[in-house]
């Protein structure tokens, strides 16, 4: 069998990371997500900002070896988790360059999940308006419904620790409920974890 095909045979959810911070909220949020998917029995890969080069995505360099390397794990991905942060209403400029390396109807065929996090509730409906339309572009037909949490809904403790507040913890069970229940896998609710993270990467807002 060949290596990519071996690969894609277990490769299940790829979470693509719109943040460059291991400890926004955003990536934080993610993680949360993998995590709970991987209890159950998912496949996890994660690509996001930090493993594509800064003047790639800039200058938009399709030809790239990391830019391959993203579409290649896209490919072979059956689920698609995706988070941003939001800033003036808009995802963030490093998502959408990420997103602009992929090929023309990239997504067809995915399960697609988007995360959102954004100062206050007015930036809600960046997440419908914002993201979703960009995923559809590039041929995401099953976009699962999103999670959006607020600075207040979610943050970091001293310790490093994500904390999450019970709605947006109840919204992230549905939503990877709603993940295994498109894989055709039988949903169960898992008990709260918190995610540590290295004490030195300071905090972003």
């Amino acid at each position: 069998v060949p290596a990519r095909a071996a690969i894609a045979a277990i490769m299940t959810i790829l979470t693509l990371a719109g943040s460059p911070s291991l400890r926004s909220r955003s990536s934080g949020l993610l993680r949360h997500v993998a995590q709970a998917l991987a209890r159950h029995g998912q496949a996890i890969r994660e690509i996001g900002l930090r493993d594509v080069p800064a003047q790639d995505l800039i200058e938009g360099h399709y030809a790239g070896a990391s830019a391959g390397t993203l579409r290649a794990q896209v490919a072979d991905a059956r689920v698609l988790v995706v988070s941003t942060p939001i800033y003036k209403a808009s995802l963030a400029g490093g998502l959408k360059a990420l997103l602009d390396l992929l090929d023309e109807k990239a997504l067809a065929g995915k399960i697609v999940l988007p995360i959102a996090t954004g100062g206050s509730s007015a930036h809600l409906l960046a997440l419908e308006y914002g993201l979703k339309p960009v995923l559809s572009a590039l041929g995401a037909r099953h976009i699962l419904a999103g999670v959006y949490a607020t600075d207040q809904d979610v943050g970091f403790d001293e310790t490093g620790a994500l904390r999450i507040s019970e709605a947006i913890h109840e919204r992230l069970n549905e939503a990877v409920a709603s993940v295994l229940a498109a894989l055709g896998a039988k949903p169960r609710i898992a008990a709260k974890q918190e995610v540590r993270l290295p004490e030195a990467i300071a905090a972003i807002a």
